[in-house]
């Protein structure tokens, strides 16, 4: 079930069949040219077709201008919040990713609809490509809803969107509807490649975490979509140091040729532990470089807890951290000089480095007393 639709992106093709596109993320600050550059070569030269660079501020976009001098990458970027960006980095990448669900933060005056066709007009004038990038953990508020989860409201938006580019008159689009359940990637992207297989499919998991879980929960949610045809570009978000971001590109691959040979794994398989730690990949957001060595310290905390259905989510930056640890019974999201600790939707405190999981192992004490 390949998508009917070609788009380039750069000097790449995906869609109608083509051989799945590989992609990684630099996971330096894009203001540092030199090091974000030959992070770029560096993935490009490990097969990655596409490379994206964290692009906030105008200071980023700046910097963008001359990575774009020393690279030959085919470059992407996330417009998170602030969606006038677009204009600022539309000369010097291949393609702008945009979450529907970033775009009611900021303006919030404005429709929706508006902003998109401002991002869309500019990608027109820049030959850049699209990706409309719905996280279920940042959805629309206008499509959430108390019951069904976000698997349903996150198929509104990848749709919902779809159809008013088409109406725009601009196709040279991808669709990523992501999560950090393989189940939800799994079952989500079925139903819209269903409903769509005119559109291509960018695959992934939000939080894939850190290997080897991470590379085993990716397989478990792309193989199977893989196998069956769709799917057209992946990442494998790794929670890894900007010196291993090829280890992304390599489980990639690997999901790769297993759908293509039919080693698909299943959950009877795989025997994941009640015990869930979800994490985010190590990008240039993540405030403080002690992230990717915090969540392997939560890691190994809680190995005593790995018969508990627990889920503890640690995020590295401002992005991502809120929302997404709302979702988990323990959350840590990153700052410059401390960590939130959240327990549900709560915020217990912030925290040095040093000293957070002690903290975190008395709150994860106090939820076991009370559930005694």
């Amino acid at each position: 079930m390949s998508s009917k639709r070609i788009i380039s992106i750069g000097t790449r093709k995906i869609g109608g069949g083509l051989p799945v596109l590989l992609q990684s993320m630099a996971a330096v600050k894009t203001t540092n040219v030199q090091a974000a550059a030959e992070t770029c070569e560096r993935l490009a030269d490990a097969g990655a077709g596409l490379v994206r660079l964290a692009v906030d501020t105008a200071e980023d976009a700046q910097a963008l201008k001359e990575i774009r001098k020393r690279t030959t990458a085919n470059l992407s970027v996330d417009l998170q919040e602030n969606y006038r960006l677009a204009e600022n980095v539309a000369p010097f990448v291949d393609k702008i990713r945009y979450n529907p669900g970033h775009l009611h933060h900021s303006e919030t005056e404005i429709p929706w609809q508006i902003k998109v066709e401002r991002i869309v007009r500019i990608a027109e004038k820049h030959n850049c490509a699209l990706r409309i990038g719905v996280n279920c953990g940042s959805l629309d508020p206008a499509l959430l809803t108390a019951a069904g989860g976000t698997e349903v409201p996150a198929l509104s938006s990848a749709l919902q969107h779809s159809e008013f580019l088409d109406s725009l008159g601009f196709v040279r689009y991808c669709v990523s509807i992501k999560s950090s359940a393989p189940k939800t990637v799994t079952a989500v992207n079925r139903q819209f490649a269903a409903l769509r297989p005119d559109v291509p499919l960018h695959l992934g998991l939000t939080e894939a975490g850190l290997p080897p879980a991470g590379v085993m929960k990716s397989r478990l949610a792309l193989e199977p979509l893989l196998a069956d045809g769709i799917g057209d570009t992946l990442r494998v978000s790794l929670t890894v140091a900007n010196d291993r971001k090829s280890e992304e590109i390599e489980a990639g691959r690997l999901i790769v040729q297993n759908a293509a040979s039919g080693s698909i794994l299943t959950e009877a398989d795989w025997c994941e532990d009640k015990l869930n730690i979800i994490s985010c990949p190590s990008c240039a957001r993540v405030e403080n470089g002690q992230f990717v060595q915090l969540a392997q310290q939560v890691r190994e905390a809680v190995q005593k807890y790995k018969d508990k259905r627990l889920t503890i989510a640690v995020m590295g930056c401002r992005v991502n951290g809120p929302g997404e640890t709302d979702h988990a019974d323990i959350g840590l999201w990153c700052g410059k000089a401390s960590v939130n600790l959240k327990c549900g939707k709560e915020l217990v405190g912030s925290f040095e480095y040093g000293s957070v999981i002690s903290e975190m192992l008395r709150l994860i004490g106090r939820l076991e007393e009370a559930a005694a």
